[in-house]
């Protein structure tokens, strides 16, 4: 299709294939590994300080010669509520107790947005990635020049028509696409609004109508066949997340693994409980306990994933991962155990026809 391959030259990559940039289960050996196989590997730092991202940035460029994506949040800055907060921590108690660890007194803003953060966007500019590609929103207008300057290419998550006008006003290259089906945080700019919760197809063909930049479908696409659909819909790329994450290059341990791997990878759920904002993932105790009958609105974003995060922590520790984010789509039953590059293939195969759904 002609919208696939002039996206494909726009971008110098060789297949439409984009592997989702996980923060935390991403890694520089995926990221390369995928895009050496001529797809585009993508790296999370979100979550990742500057340092930490700019060792995943040099690694991933050791690893490979071809074109990665590097993807920021643009979440905005929590609203602090000590209410809201102190609430929250109180609904949490018992399983603090459950875990041995005393009640925070407060919490933090764990993650600070890219678009306040000077440091993150000189490290950009400095180590020039390919692409960058922003969630939860859109920088500044002055951030998007410089990295335009630069000649990276430039990608933004939108969960509605609203969100991917804001996208091609600013002047990004593409549009992610991303539908409900999808794991991880919804990339919704403003999260008090109500969310319409757009099919990958409902809003991938809207986007291909109503706008003029290629479109990348995202959420519940696991295997070639959903790469086909996604194409004959008018997607010029399709971008997969829960399809990687039990490649051996990713970051997702055991526990993470052997839970995608079982029955409940069969039931997926979209919670604010853990992080504070939207986000799909495999149930379990802390979500449980975060939606019963009367809870409290969790706190902001991501305020209420530094609750999460002292708990898993802990729990860990005893081998219990029931507050752990194992973020994951609702294809999360059709993930497959390759290596990332014999993964990319068998796509490939599939969406040709030339291989076996399996």
């Amino acid at each position: 299709m002609q919208s696939t391959q002039d996206f494909l030259n726009r971008f110098d990559l060789q297949h439409p294939v984009i592997q989702a940039p996980m923060a935390g289960v991403s890694t520089p050996h995926l990221a390369a590994a995928v895009s050496n196989a001529g797809g585009l590997g993508s790296l999370g730092i979100g979550a990742s300080t500057v340092t930490q991202a700019r060792e995943m940035i040099n690694q991933t460029q050791a690893l490979t010669s071809r074109p990665f994506n590097v993807n920021v949040f643009c979440h905005a800055p929590a609203p602090r509520d000590a209410a809201r907060e102190a609430a929250w921590l109180h609904h949490l108690a018992p399983l603090f107790t459950a875990v041995g660890l005393e009640l925070p007194t407060a919490l933090s803003e764990i993650y600070r947005p890219f678009q306040t953060d000077p440091a993150a966007v000189e490290l950009l500019l400095e180590l020039h990635p390919a692409v960058v590609s922003f969630h939860f929103g859109l920088p500044s207008a002055d951030q998007l020049a410089a990295l335009r300057q630069a000649g990276i290419r430039t990608m933004a998550t939108a969960t509605n028509l609203q969100e991917a006008q804001m996208v091609e006003q600013s002047g990004i290259d593409a549009i992610v696409a991303q539908g409900m089906e999808a794991g991880g945080h919804r990339g919704i700019f403003d999260a008090t609004l109500t969310d319409e919760g757009l099919s990958t197809a409902v809003l991938t063909r809207l986007l291909v109508r109503q706008t003029r930049l290629p479109v990348i479908a995202a959420g519940g696409i696991m295997d070639g066949q959903g790469i086909k659909a996604a194409l004959d819909l008018g997607a010029a790329a399709a971008q997969l997340g829960t399809a990687f994450i039990l490649c051996p290059e990713s970051a997702a341990n055991a526990a993470y693994r052997a839970n995608l791997k079982s029955a409940r990878a069969a039931t997926t759920r979209l919670t604010a409980v853990i992080s504070g904002r939207p986000a799909r993932g495999l149930v379990n105790d802390l979500i449980t306990h975060g939606e019963v009958n009367g809870s409290p609105v969790p706190a902001a974003y991501p305020v209420a994933y530094d609750a999460a995060k002292q708990l898993h922590a802990t729990a860990a520790q005893r081998n219990n991962h029931e507050f752990a984010a194992h973020w994951a789509g609702q294809g999360a039953p059709l993930a497959r155990e390759l290596p990332a590059a014999d993964l990319v293939w068998q796509l490939l195969e599939e969406w040709r026809g030339e291989g076996r759904l399996a």
